[in-house]
């Protein structure tokens, strides 16, 4: 059988796990590096569960050698991918760590980035098998054509690059009701899962425009208040904008996002004659709720735009730590605002269903686990699972 037979055979949908055998003859060493990372093993680690030495899996994943098929077999046991994960001939985006704006880069380890980023390539994998079946709308971001960024089309400018954004999608000068929807529906994919477990806080949110559709990670502990995770959705658009093509992990980046986030989400012009010069909750928490933002952020807005002294602003802050230790001020989820709830890859789903499209069929397609396709379509199962406890032969016939 010929190399392309075997692979058609091999991402063939449907039917039984190919053999060990057959994806040995076709390993791909970039699959298995991008399941151990998404495993966050160590090539260490993984060695010890194969029966094999870290320099073998080295080799492995740099092509000097090919794995045999029982060690594939026990590497796929040990990864919790099926065992065609392994093989050549599916699309495939790789994406190096330096190409992704990470929030909290100084403090997120290495293995914890690899993890994220094999985590947005399954991303694109998947936005590319539902793209086969449904039209995704078209990406239409400034300073982004052809499935690649165009530095030098934006502004330099945080605010100058957040008031082109505005025109280029008609959002006017008020309050953006539904940002995340927004995002969407302009051609990014927007995920919200939790894709490390308990590292995912400490990654935080991120984002790329160096795949064919900018992407945009935003984290679930941030979805525990809404107005966070909207800044920290402007914040990730601001990267795309301003930082396409500029290496990550300088704070000063991280301080234009900031800056972009805050004149995309409160124009200056729009917010500054609203805005009170001096602590009046009230007038504050009614702007809150009608331009979706925290009070901290109004305040900090107040004081950045010369209308508050730093200590007025810095006893606005205290006054607010007081109110939440209080219970005045409780977070509102994100569950409660579906705007802001990503659903473009859930809503391509549901609509290749209709023709014919199963988790099951989607996942022998890109050969994940089922599990792992609900995961990352935002379709965690939530119900508690049963654990069945045997009871031994010896000690059931003494009755222990």
């Amino acid at each position: 059988m010929s190399t392309t037979e075997q692979l058609r055979l091999l991402t063939t949908p449907s039917g039984p796990q190919p053999a060990a055998a057959d994806v040995a003859a076709v390993f791909d060493p970039a699959r298995l590096t991008q399941a151990r990372q998404l495993a966050g093993m160590t090539k260490t680690a993984l060695a010890q569960h194969v029966g094999v030495s870290a320099a073998a899996v080295g080799q492995w994943e740099s092509s000097t050698t090919p794995p045999r098929p029982d060690h594939l077999t026990r590497a796929a046991e040990a990864l919790e991918v099926p065992i065609g994960f392994f093989a050549l001939g599916r699309p495939y985006a790789r994406l190096d760590a330096s190409a992704a704006h990470f929030r909290c880069l100084r403090s997120t380890r290495a293995s914890q980035r690899a993890k994220a980023i094999r985590f947005v390539e399954q991303i694109w994998e998947l936005a590319y098998a539902l793209e086969k079946r449904v039209r995704f709308p078209a990406v239409d971001l400034p300073g982004f054509r052809g499935g690649e960024p165009h530095p030098g089309e934006v502004p330099a400018d945080p605010a100058q690059a957040a008031q082109v954004l505005r025109r280029a999608w008609q959002l006017g000068d008020g309050p953006i009701p539904h940002l995340v929807r927004t995002m969407e529906t302009h051609g990014l994919l927007v995920t919200m899962v939790s894709f490390a477990g308990a590292d995912t806080p400490r990654i935080d949110a991120f984002a790329t425009s160096r795949l064919p559709r900018p992407t945009v990670v935003l984290t679930p502990d941030r979805a525990d208040d809404v107005y966070e995770h909207r800044f920290a959705a402007a914040h990730e658009l601001g990267h795309l904008l301003l930082h396409a093509d500029i290496a990550p992990g300088d704070k000063q980046q991280e301080r234009e996002a900031d800056a972009f986030a805050a004149e995309l989400l409160t124009p200056a012009g729009s917010i500054g004659p609203l805005l009170p010069a001096r602590l009046n909750f009230p007038a504050f928490t009614e702007l809150s709720l009608a331009w979706g933002v925290s009070l901290k952020s109004l305040i900090y807005r107040s004081r950045e735009l010369g209308l508050m002294s730093e200590v007025t602003a810095r006893r606005g802050y205290q006054r607010i730590e007081q109110m939440r230790k209080l219970g005045l001020i409780v977070a509102e989820p994100v569950t409660h605002y579906p705007g802001e709830t990503p659903c473009l890859l859930a809503k391509a789903f549901t609509i290749a269903q209709q023709q014919g499209l199963t988790h099951t069929k989607l996942a022998g397609e890109l050969q994940w686990r089922v599990p792992r396709v609900r995961k990352l379509l935002g379709d965690n199962d939530s119900r508690p699972e049963l654990t069945l406890i045997t009871t031994p032969r010896s000690a059931a016939a003494t009755g222990s």
